[in-house]
């Protein structure tokens, strides 16, 4: 038993040596998969973080452009890892599910501000003292981020807008409202609840372009999974010959979990029959 002691005394105490070897002798360097930016808004009056993902090999001096995904929700601890991840994987030549892509995910300050156009419901205000600055935030993304993209980065024209939840709820209005500032709109179990669901009653600005349109929810109760079909059926409505419309309920698959599987999808769907 002594023996035996000191036999694995003896190895633990290599062990730890070893370690320290090598951490002493090992050198640490920057892992980096794109670029954070300050933007200075001057139609929000704040300072926004963009995090970039940009495509292996990507160069300024390269004549190849790359289409943009915008992500809401889009801070370092919300959704930009997981999303910029599978966009990296879709584009892998083995892969071949999307073209290389960059990613443009935008931090948030108050999303309950900036997700949210004004309402009348008493209840809406109460949880969202901050409510009702969606417009501006349209505006931000019009006026400054978008051209702020385009002035400093490989941009070609195709842009996707990527938004769930309250994103999903923005995501819907900019599509009803300004649809042309992007080609194809990921909407994932987009709270369309807000304000008695009036959105849903909005007549969608008319546009000439080819739209790819992308609704997903998945098992999270009765309204939002009726809210995410009525929007599907409304869009489906309106017989848009240059509209490619897709659906999907996630059953095994929640509010909290629902968005890493129907973006992969959606990638699946919109850009597999662009080939």
């Amino acid at each position: 038993m002594i023996r035996l002691s000191i036999i694995l005394l003896t190895l633990l105490t290599y062990h730890f040596t070893s370690a320290q070897d090598i951490n002493l002798n090992s050198v640490a360097s920057p892992l980096s998969i794109g670029e954070q930016i300050e933007l200075e808004s001057k139609v929000l009056e704040e300072k926004r973080t963009l995090n970039i993902y940009l495509p292996q090999g990507y160069s300024k001096d390269s004549l190849k452009l790359y289409p943009i995904i915008y992500l809401l929700d889009g801070s370092m601890d919300e959704d930009f890892i997981h999303i910029a991840g599978l966009v990296q994987f879709g584009s892998f030549s083995w892969i071949n599910m999307i073209p290389e892509s960059i990613v443009v995910g935008i931090g948030n300050v108050d999303r309950k501000r900036d997700f949210t156009f004004p309402t009348n419901n008493k209840k809406d205000k109460e949880d969202f003292p901050t409510t009702g600055s969606s417009e501006k935030f349209i505006n931000f993304i019009e006026s400054e981020l978008q051209p702020f993209i385009e002035a400093n980065y490989k941009a070609s024209e195709v842009k996707t807008l990527i938004g769930q939840s309250l994103g999903g709820l923005l995501a819907t209005e900019v599509l009803f409202k300004k649809p042309n500032l992007f080609d194809h709109y990921i909407i994932v179990s987009p709270s369309l609840w807000w304000d008695d669901e009036s959105l849903l009653k909005f007549t969608p600005t008319n546009y000439s372009t080819e739209k790819s349109v992308y609704v997903a929810v998945g098992k999270e109760g009765k309204i939002m999974e009726r809210l995410a079909k009525e929007l599907h059926q409304k869009l489906e409505a309106e017989e848009r010959k240059n509209t490619k419309l897709y659906y999907e309920f996630f059953e095994k698959q929640n509010h909290g979990d629902a968005l890493h599987l129907a973006v992969y999808d959606a990638f699946e769907k919109i850009f597999k029959q662009e080939e």
